[in-house]
């Protein structure tokens, strides 16, 4: 696909387009083709490499998201794995899911999108998947070292019916290519990592970008949604009677 191909020359010139109040010291790599970014970035860590890292290819022949399912990562959209500083203990911190989320929506609005947040880590356009976000906290000795995201992200490639790339949305290819869009998606993780000591701050902006489904089925009845919890739960009401789904990545 022409103007496809991405650099990390490329990615690295992008960023220095892009404003930012707290912008990280990224080393990036971009490979042509790999089985996993996931996998590639683990090697690189394991490797002695130290946050912030980002590790993008061109194109997966095994990416994966949520549960193990596979994510079609052919070449045109954006397929990174990137480590970032994380506070090393959880409990009082932003939800990982829900800061990465607000972050790259807050750039694709930039863009003139308005994306939503489909619990837990997911992005639509207009209900169809732009794209998915896999948050880990990878711990040693108690404490969390670093955390750890996947973000696939269409951009030029072809999508399946019930999703949409970035230059569908955005109805004009310049911005949709996938070099813009990766430093995007970096500026938006930069923004996770700095509001990652903000709990209420991600919480109230995921929820006013919350995608709000009819219903939901939990425990084999129909729930209301009712918002978000801080630490990225999903509160659920029906009729009085209130509940609150948790994702454990």
């Amino acid at each position: 696909m022409a103007g496809s191909a991405l650099k990390a020359a490329a990615i690295a010139a992008a960023l220095r387009g892009l404003a930012a109040d707290q912008p990280l010291a990224w080393r990036l790599r971009v490979l042509p083709v790999c089985a996993s970014t996931e996998w590639e970035l683990e090697r690189w860590l394991e490797a002695g490499a130290q946050p912030p890292l980002a590790l993008l290819a061109q194109q997966q022949r095994h990416g994966h998201g949520q549960q193990g399912r596979k994510w079609q990562s052919p070449p045109g959209g954006v397929w990174l794995s990137a480590a970032i500083p994380w506070p090393e203990q959880p409990a009082p911190a932003a939800s990982l899911a829900l800061a990465a989320a607000v972050g790259i929506a807050l750039q694709l609005e930039a863009l003139g999108l308005k994306p939503q947040i489909k619990w837990p880590n997911d992005l639509l356009i207009d209900g169809r998947k732009l794209a998915g976000i896999l948050p880990r906290l990878r711990w040693r000795g108690g404490r969390v070292r670093y955390a750890q995201l996947g973000v696939g992200l269409n951009g030029l490639n072809r999508v399946p019916a019930f999703a949409i790339n970035a230059a569908e949305a955005l109805g004009q290819h310049p911005l949709a290519q996938p070099a813009t869009l990766a430093a995007r998606a970096l500026r938006g993780l930069e923004w996770a990592a700095a509001a990652c000591n903000q709990p209420e701050l991600v919480r109230r902006q995921a929820e006013q970008r919350l995608h709000r489904p009819e219903w939901v089925e939990h425990e084999g009845e129909r729930w209301a949604v009712a918002g978000l919890e801080p630490n990225g739960g999903l509160r659920l009401c029906r009729g009085n009677a209130p509940a609150v789904l948790q994702r454990a990545f």
